[in-house]
């Protein structure tokens, strides 16, 4: 899909809201625990470069992604900071893996037999850096057991074309109360029964995603790394249900701008199958962003801001336009906000979310490549 520049729809990034986010959390970090950025799915749709960078500024000394392309991306930008591919990477592209030294999640004795074989293949010139996964509830991926991890450990041992770089698990309740917090207890000792059961323990032992390292920091002290995601982006890991400790400065706006304006009669359909008719005479304008952009249908009733004033979206949002009742006549190349501050007023990410009934992760990472990211200070 190509980046679509020449019409009004933006997504504006503050690169120094990511660094704030960033900064502050890094300050809170005890000494020795460092950092590790989670800039997968294009940095949570806000660009994975220009993120890596910012929080590479702000005191993070490595990253985090989800795909084998998405840690060479990083390295083709000139990334030379730990990387971390935080999903399984079949063995067949570990001459892959190995020329762009990335470190990667290991969660089965199988992919280790295998990989074996294709290093010897291959003629690696140095190990595969290697992250064993624990899966202590979460119930995707990693070893279950104790007995499982040192059976990794012991062939990684014998075998000089691997090292055992990392050991880790993810907590699924983090950023909840009352019985969640039970379980991520329950998860934390599971994963401390693995930590203190080892006779020795590799470069990185990480357990905190960015739920876990703004609640639960004065009980976690199994690791030495952070994976700092949604909050680097400003977003609340648990929505509005705990309040962070600290402000958290969303990084993303959401904005476009009106083409047309028009005066229907009372009585009027507006957009596909006639779901919205004009109740009496009203100002409708357009405005160029659709569901191929990731503003999916379902925002139809949703509101956007126009000179302050909140806009419902009427009709069906259509593949590249939808339609919002103005007050009033507006000239076309009026400033139309979806996602943040307009005269005053806003719109956070995280009322696009509950409207649609999801997450802000998912209305961030649902924003296509169509929409060009503008970035600033």
């Amino acid at each position: 899909m190509v980046v679509t520049y020449h019409r009004p729809t933006r997504a504006i990034i503050h690169r120094n809201a990511i660094e704030e986010n960033t900064r502050n959390e890094v300050a809170r970090l005890p000494k020795g625990r460092e950092l590790f950025a989670v800039v997968k799915a294009d940095g949570y749709g806000h660009g994975a470069i220009a993120t890596a960078n910012a929080a590479k500024r702000a005191g993070a000394t490595g990253f985090c992604v989800a795909t084998l392309d998405e840690g060479i991306e990083l390295r083709e930008a000139g990334i030379i900071e730990p990387i971390l591919v935080l999903s399984v990477v079949f063995p067949s592209y570990l001459s892959v893996v190995v020329d762009y030294d990335l470190s990667i999640t290991i969660a089965t004795h199988e992919w280790l037999t295998e990989a074996q074989q294709v290093l010897k293949e291959i003629d690696a010139k140095r190990p595969v850096k290697l992250h064993l996964k624990v899966d202590t509830g979460m119930g995707r991926l990693g070893f279950r057991s104790l007995a499982e991890v040192k059976e990794a450990v012991t062939f990684i041992e014998h075998d000089p074309l691997m090292e055992w770089e990392g050991l880790f698990t993810h907590f699924s309740t983090a950023d909840e109360k009352a019985a969640g917090y039970a379980y991520w207890q329950k998860q934390e000792a599971r994963f401390k029964e693995v930590v203190t059961g080892l006779d020795y323990l590799p470069r990185y032992v990480h357990s905190s995603n960015s739920a876990t390292a703004l609640w639960h920091d004065d009980e976690e002290k199994l690791g030495n790394m952070v994976r700092f995601g949604v909050g680097m982006y400003g977003l609340n890991p648990s929505g509005t249900l705990i309040d962070a400790p600290y402000e958290l400065k969303p990084a993303l706006e959401l904005v476009s701008e009106v083409i047309q304006v028009k005066l229907l009669p009372k009585g009027e359909g507006v957009g596909y199958g006639k779901t919205y008719v004009t109740p009496a005479e009203e100002w409708i304008g357009t405005v160029p962003i659709g569901y191929a952009d990731g503003w999916i249908r379902k925002m139809q009733g949703f509101s956007v801001l126009v000179e302050g004033q909140y806009c419902e979206i009427v009709g069906r949002v259509c593949m590249d336009q939808m339609m919002i009742r103005l007050p009033q006549a507006y000239p076309v190349g009026t400033k139309v906000t979806l996602i943040g501050k307009n005269h005053g007023a806003e719109i956070k990410m995280q009322e696009v979310a509950e409207y649609l009934d999801t997450i802000h992760y998912e209305v961030a990472c649902l924003l296509s490549e169509r929409v060009p990211r503008l970035y600033q200070e």
